[in-house]
């Protein structure tokens, strides 16, 4: 509550160079964040999954599948037809969709007989 009092600005106007230059790309993520928090994330957890956000990158959105979307046959012709169509027909700049593996599940799939 002392801060709030202060009156000192919640948000700094100081950015990186870095982060000046991927303005645009920071809106896109922003974006597509939003899209995948408001339509497709509750779609997919009533069918007990999510959908995690890992990156965005030369137009590829990378997303990780957990729970019983994982499991389920159809889930990449899900994550390509549905998810994809709608990124793509509301944020241009994204050109598709590819799933991501943690590390651990990588490890078991390559080990796996």
């Amino acid at each position: 509550m002392d801060f709030f009092a202060s009156g000192l600005p919640l948000v700094t106007e100081e950015t990186s160079s870095g982060e000046a230059a991927s303005e645009e790309d920071d809106e896109v993520v922003a974006m597509i964040k939003e899209l995948l928090d408001s339509r497709i994330r509750p779609t997919v957890q009533e069918d007990g999954g999510d959908v995690i956000y890992k990156g965005f990158e030369d137009g590829i959105v990378q997303l990780k599948l957990q729970g019983s979307c994982t499991s389920c046959p159809s889930s990449i012709i899900t994550l390509k037809n549905g998810i994809q169509n709608m990124l793509q027909f509301y944020i241009p700049e994204v050109e598709g969709v590819e799933q991501v593996m943690d590390d651990e599940s990588e490890e078991k799939e390559a080990n796996s007989p």
